[in-house]
């Protein structure tokens, strides 16, 4: 059993969030409507990591876009199926998932490839680049500095493992996804990273 197995129900709720409820939840769908203004109308737009499909997938499925979900939790795909019915969703782990390349002209991946152990990362990037079609675009949070743990997270153990933002926006370049801009977004005493990238 996953992680999110355990909490998915603690760590979203059904409802979607709005801005005067809570900033950073603003703050987290102004990403996604800035990477779908880059899309063409109908866009195919892969969502990595897709949990429960509030947020990202739902949002983008709800701009028109046609939205494939993969998460490693059953419990959020059977959640997703429900909440999103206007998109796909596939139970698979997305280290190892196979898929026809040049398939999605937009990948979204909030917070999930850092769950991931570095070099299940480093197998992952060029995958995505393959994945997508030729001037396509990937949202992705990323390390800003290298760290490694388990915490307890919603009252179940969580992994996450990333390197530095210089290290991941490296890796992108070197398989053709060049990195259009990065950003820092704080968290607590520390952060992530949050970048776009477009296929060369």
């Amino acid at each position: 059993m996953y992680p999110f197995d355990l909490i998915s129900d603690h760590y979203r709720r059904d409802e979607m969030p709005t801005a005067n409820q809570e900033d950073n939840e603003a703050t987290y769908l102004s990403w996604i409507e800035e990477f779908g203004s880059v899309l063409d109308p109908g866009a195919r737009v892969l969502d990595l990591g897709s949990g429960a499909g509030i947020r990202a997938t739902k949002l983008l499925a709800d701009a028109g876009f046609t939205v494939t979900g993969v998460d490693i939790s059953q419990v959020q795909i059977d959640r997703a199926r429900s909440l999103v019915p206007n998109a796909e969703f596939v139970h698979a782990d997305m280290a190892v998932w196979k898929r026809v390349p040049a398939n999605f002209d937009g990948i979204v991946s909030l917070y999930s490839m850092i769950h991931l152990p570095l070099g299940d990362q480093r197998n992952l990037i060029p995958r995505l680049a393959e994945w997508l079609t030729p001037s396509g675009y990937l949202l992705a949070i990323v390390g800003h500095q290298p760290w490694i743990g388990v915490e307890d997270y919603f009252g179940a153990p969580m992994f996450w493992e990333h390197a530095d933002t210089m290290s991941y926006l490296s890796w992108f370049t070197d398989v053709g996804l060049i990195p259009l801009w990065d950003r820092f977004i704080p968290e607590g005493n520390s952060g992530h990273t949050l970048l776009l990238a477009r296929k060369h």
